[in-house]
């Protein structure tokens, strides 16, 4: 792929897959989802090789350094070489430790759950979650 001298953010943004669509990217740069030393960035802004940027989407945030500049979108691999993720440890653990959590499902129609039912969901969710009353009344 041939590399470009000026490109914007929101189509590095896409092309490194970031975003599914450059509209998305945009958006974000219009919301002040992304960042560089603080301030937020127009769509337009212009992204140099060795910056750093801040981006937001959702619960996720990352912290991207360029490291080459990709003018269209490429699979993901090869995307991979144009960036380095420097985020946090502590905030990736954070972000998926939230989807880890155990989730209780019910049969669609079995209604609601009966007292011994009750009792099984939270016998199941005792020690999954820090402030469950029945810890905290033993101490």
């Amino acid at each position: 792929m041939p590399e470009k001298e000026k490109l914007r953010i929101d189509k590095y943004l896409w092309a490194i897959r970031l975003f599914k669509t450059r509209t998305l990217a945009a958006d974000a740069c219009k919301a002040g989802r992304v960042k560089k030393d603080g301030q937020n960035l127009k769509a337009s802004y212009e992204v140099k090789v060795g910056d750093t940027y801040n981006v937001s989407k959702g619960l996720e945030r990352k912290v991207v350094k360029v490291t080459g500049l990709l003018e269209n979108r490429v699979d993901a691999k090869k995307a991979v070489d144009f960036y380095e993720d420097l985020t946090p440890v502590q905030d990736t653990h954070s972000f998926q430790s939230m989807f880890q959590a155990p989730t209780l499902r019910r049969d669609r129609g079995a209604g609601r759950p009966t007292k011994r039912d009750r009792r099984e969901i939270d016998d199941l969710q005792e020690g999954f979650f820090e402030n469950n009353t029945k810890d905290n009344d033993e101490e």
